[in-house]
């Protein structure tokens, strides 16, 4: 660098007498000429080509980076080039740092006037002047012909269909009135939906829907802006507080969908805390692994619900640099449970937060709906004790309004602090417009209904106990798990495509199949989600159909995986039966299965037992609503 500056002291006019103030009049000059790619340059630039020393070294880094004779291009690519060499962290509302760059001794002395270089000719000047025209800078030139865009929409698309992940839309269009049943293009081609994710069926609930039809009279479809202009209203904090309240947390935030709070929130905490790590679960949700890669943090990933693995890669980290523990409480592709409070006591252990996705637990699990880590101290949520519980000790909790609650949208709930740094620097909930009202509305009126009844519940545990019984017994592969998703082992992509396809015109039944990326190719399945509405006539129609469609395509049965070994659990030698979550004691059938047991001693298969709960629950139900 010396060595260069002595040489341009020797040589450049600029750099013998040019002032510092007149150095910095050039590069803030008013009407900067056009840059070629984009931009402006500064009559300093321009000037700058002609120097002997800069204008060659202007050149040679041009032509390094493929711009040659492109003036002002090379500075600012170097400086991205040194940018992506190394690892930072994005900076989320801010734009590229630029540094200044301190020169040894004074550059430019004195104050006397300095004679410029000739100016560069315009085009009219070389026009009248051909010998003039050389001095103007050669066009940017490109090889080969413009990209073919439709050739490459093609060609990604080729390979969807080629690997048989390619994704089908069905049109289905659920009613209300029917659940849960719906009709597809047409209102004569009805089916019956076996793999939605309204899982208690909030999406008709009447209180729901008297609670958005009401709000929609009275303060119209649109929430008018985003919170921090004209969105933010009565409904918004409403639903925030009853989401606190829900979760026993200080505070909430609702955002417009729980892939929007997961990614915001990762992201801005990954970005703003120093030399942050997040530790995700292998297994996490697409909006968790997104949300870590806009962080721009270091990402560590350890195995599936594997608290030994994540403890290893805990004490490899230092106790002062700040770490995420990111998981899930219930993994919806295999119905899974995450171990909530192992992961708790290691976060205090080496100095973590922890943040829980309940996406696909709330509403569901608990006393009131809170979700699992509610569910592992039933007994003192339903005192109303949550003081000193594991869902306590959560640091972050994000839930959605779009599956067991029927409506849509998503939240985070946490401290005070926490809820304000997340409400305050996101991007994506400062400029995403804010819920409507109505549906604002409607998901409170949702969560307070859970919070008070159970039967939804119970009924919807009942019928996942009962399809998972029938498929049973008829060798019908199902991976294990405690929760209330019912995942059916394929194994192949074209299978499980054809399995799905069958089902829907065959039978009049949908359940879509899931294949790469949703899962890892080779565990492709069927994801069966019963629901309240899943009555008897609805699972046999189901268990009949699939029995079929497995004999008509040599879908594998776990008898058969249990011959090569096992896999994902299914057919694996000496494995543990999977309880559920949800005991007897907790939806309140203890008594009950014991009284039927009793009265009926041929009823000695659990799922003898499991129909026999059905009738009574749902004579109970006749009851009630004859009373009402």
């Amino acid at each position: 660098m010396d060595s260069v500056l002595r040489q341009s002291k020797a040589m450049c006019p600029f750099m013998k007498k040019a002032t510092a103030a007149g150095l910095r009049a050039m590069t803030t000059a008013a009407r900067p000429a056009a840059s070629p790619c984009g931009g402006t340059i500064s009559k300093l630039q321009t000037l700058a080509r002609r120097c002997p020393v800069m204008g060659k070294a202007m050149a040679v880094q041009s032509a390094r980076i493929g711009h040659a004779g492109i003036p002002g291009v090379a500075g600012r690519a170097m400086s991205t080039v040194s940018a992506h060499g190394k690892t930072s962290k994005a900076k989320i509302h801010t734009s590229s740092a630029q540094e200044a760059q301190a020169v040894e001794g004074a550059i430019f002395n004195g104050r006397e006037k300095v004679p410029l270089p000739p100016r560069i000719p315009t085009k009219a000047q070389a026009a009248a002047n051909p010998l003039t025209a050389t001095r103007t800078a050669a066009p940017v030139t490109h090889n080969g012909t413009k990209f073919d865009y439709e050739g490459f929409y093609n060609n990604e698309l080729e390979k969807k269909h080629k690997d048989k992940s390619y994704r089908y839309f069905n049109n289905i269009n659920r009613l209300a009135k029917e659940f849960p049943r719906a009709h597809m293009s047409t209102r004569e081609e009805k089916v019956t939906v076996w793999c939605a994710n309204d899982y208690l069926g909030m999406g008709r609930n009447p209180h729901v829907l008297k609670a958005m039809h009401e709000t929609l009279d009275e303060y119209g479809a649109g929430a008018g802006g985003t919170r921090n202009i004209s969105g933010h209203n009565r409904h918004a904090v409403e639903l925030e507080a009853t989401i606190a309240k829900l979760h026993a947390q200080e505070a909430a935030l609702v955002f417009s969908s729980c892939y929007v709070a997961n990614d915001a929130t990762l992201a801005t905490l990954g970005s703003k805390m120093p030399d942050c790590v997040i530790l995700s679960d292998s297994l996490n949700h697409a909006s968790m692994i997104q949300g870590i890669r806009h962080s721009g943090t270091k990402k560590v990933i350890f195995k599936h619900n594997d608290v030994k693995d994540l403890e290893e890669k805990l004490a490899a980290l230092p106790l002062h640099v700040p770490k995420i523990i990111a998981f899930e409480s219930v993994y919806s592709m295999c119905g899974s449970i995450g171990p909530i409070e192992e992961i708790c006591d290691l976060a205090e252990k080496y100095g973590a937060i922890t943040f829980l996705d309940e996406v696909h637990a709330v509403g569901m699990y608990g006393p009131h709906g809170a979700g699992v880590a509610e569910h592992l101290d039933f007994e003192a949520h339903a005192q109303g004790k949550p003081r000193g519980t594991i869902m306590e000790r959560i640091d972050i909790i994000t839930g959605t309004l779009g599956k067991a609650y029927g409506c849509v949208g998503g939240y985070i709930a946490g401290s005070a602090k926490l809820v304000d740094t997340v409400r305050s620097l996101a991007p994506g909930f400062i400029f995403t417009t804010s819920l409507p009202p109505a549906v604002m509305a409607g998901a409170r009126a949702a969560i307070e209904y859970q919070m008070n009844y159970n039967g939804d519940r119970r009924l919807q545990q009942l019928h996942t106990r009962a399809v998972k019984e029938a498929l049973g017994e008829r060798d019908i592969p199902v991976i294990p798990n405690p929760s209330h998703i019912i995942p059916i082992l394929v194994g192949n992509a074209e299978l499980a495509k054809q399995a799905s396809d069958k089902l829907l015109q065959d039978h009049q039944i949908y359940v879509q199949s899931i294949n790469y990326p949703t899962v890892p190719v080779g565990q492709e399945r069927l994801r069966i989600t019963p629901t309240p509405g899943h009555t008897k006539e609805y699972r046999d129609h189901l268990v009949g159909a699939i029995q079929t469609i497995w004999e008509e395509l040599g879908i594998k049965r776990t008898s058969e995986w249990a011959a090569e070994g096992g896999f994902i659990g299914v057919g694996e030698p000496n494995a543990a039966a999977e309880e559920p979550l949800w005991t007897d004691e907790q939806l309140g059938i203890a008594e009950a299965a014991r009284t039927i047991e009793q009265e009926a001693k041929a009823t000695t298969t659990r799922g003898g037992l499991t129909e026999r709960l059905l009738e009574r629950e749902m004579e109970g139900l006749q009851t009630a609503s004859a009373a009402a």
